[in-house]
């Protein structure tokens, strides 16, 4: 009698993998959402050109003389943004990381005259004309009575210092890939495993040899491989097309893919809550937006999270894209390793363990 041969799990995982790719590339919504709807973006946000959308934020020097009433009247204005230069930060890095149109330093002579110095960006010089356009006005204001004596109280000396420019796309295209990897993720992994429920094929693998890990796992790695497909040609389309920032080259290319493959894992926990709760199949599409919108509108997707109300705030700072797009930006801009940015890094795996302990309690096999 010939002996028996066991069966391969592995095989089979790789037979089910190679299945459900195929079924996901077929599909024109998961195309739609994992590379057309994000592309419409960056092309729209590219063409704009490579200015920036965010203006007049500045800062001030260490060395500011912040007893002056020009230094509260310009804290008070609402046509500047305030950035706080952090401890260990330099001058030149702030101008770099931050997007600020100047650096201030204010200084009041023996003559009660104020003496002003700019440090900008040659990125930024275009709006240094405005910003002294401000300052002026502000003076102005300080002391109605000396309107025309403008350039009595005060010289404005300005400096522009050469760095990287911080491009509009260098702040939209990883909003819009983090937000890919997390719609792709909640939307394709509820919809696959409610229907291979409702279908009862998951009831029919349960009559063969391949064990119930082997049938998620497959799933899993086929919606990650297609969407990290998908996040490939979104970054490769930026650099290419609108010189998005990789400042390490094919490192920083390399560290973008593992935090997408991170997101992407963490992120599927969402969809196996949602495909485990549905009552049925259109309940889903607004469950998933109750996920995804908030995360869209609120995560540092279009702007700074820090332009939002200050209520607003710590609800953004909750939410697990907001980390991860604050991480792309970290690594593809600043060149900071996956190591520098462990704080991103374990607050998204915390979100992954959360979401899997409530997937396990809530997913259902039939």
């Amino acid at each position: 009698m010939a002996e028996k041969q066991s069966y391969s799990n592995l095989t089979a995982l790789r037979a089910l993998v190679r299945a459900s790719l195929q079924s996901t590339l077929k599909s024109p919504s998961a195309i739609v959402f994992t590379v057309a709807f994000p592309l419409v973006f960056i092309l729209v946000f590219g063409f704009l050109g490579g200015g920036n959308i965010f203006s007049l934020k500045v800062a001030y020097s260490p060395e500011t003389d912040t007893t002056t009433q020009l230094y509260q009247s310009l804290k008070q204005t609402d046509l500047l943004k305030h950035v706080v230069m952090e401890e260990g930060q330099t001058e030149e890095q702030l101008l770099s990381d931050e997007d600020v149109v100047a650096i201030i330093d204010i200084q009041r002579s023996a003559t009660n005259k104020y003496n002003i110095h700019l440090q900008s960006a040659s990125s930024q010089a275009d709006k240094l004309p405005q910003l002294q356009a401000i300052l002026r006005t502000v003076l102005q204001n300080s002391d109605p009575e000396i309107v025309k004596r403008t350039q009595q109280l005060a010289d404005i000396e300005t400096e522009v210092t050469n760095v990287r420019a911080f491009k509009t796309i260098d702040f939209i295209l990883p909003g819009q890939l983090g937000f890919s990897l997390l719609a792709g993720s909640v939307f394709g992994t509820a919809f696959i495993f409610y229907n291979l429920r409702q279908t009862l094929v998951l009831k029919r693998f349960f009559a063969t040899p391949v064990r119930r890990e082997v049938i998620v796992l497959s799933e899993g790695i086929a919606r990650m491989l297609f969407q990290l497909l998908g996040a490939v040609v979104i970054i490769t389309v930026g650099y290419f097309a609108f010189d998005y920032t990789l400042v390490n080259g094919i490192v920083t290319f390399i560290e973008l893919i593992a935090l997408s493959a991170l997101a992407i894992l963490v992120f599927m926990g969402f969809g196996f809550i949602i495909s485990g709760v549905a009552k049925n199949e259109t309940t889903i599409p607004p469950i998933s937006n109750l996920v995804t919108l908030p995360q869209f509108l609120l995560a540092g997707t279009f702007f700074p999270i820090d332009v939002f109300p200050g209520w607003l705030q710590p609800f953004c700072k909750v939410l697990p894209l907001t980390y991860l797009n604050d991480a792309m930006r970290k690594v593809a801009f600043d060149g900071a390793g996956l190591w520098e940015i462990k704080t991103d890094v374990i607050i998204l795996l915390c979100w992954g363990v959360v979401l899997y302990i409530i997937a396990s309690r809530v997913f259902r096999w039939e």
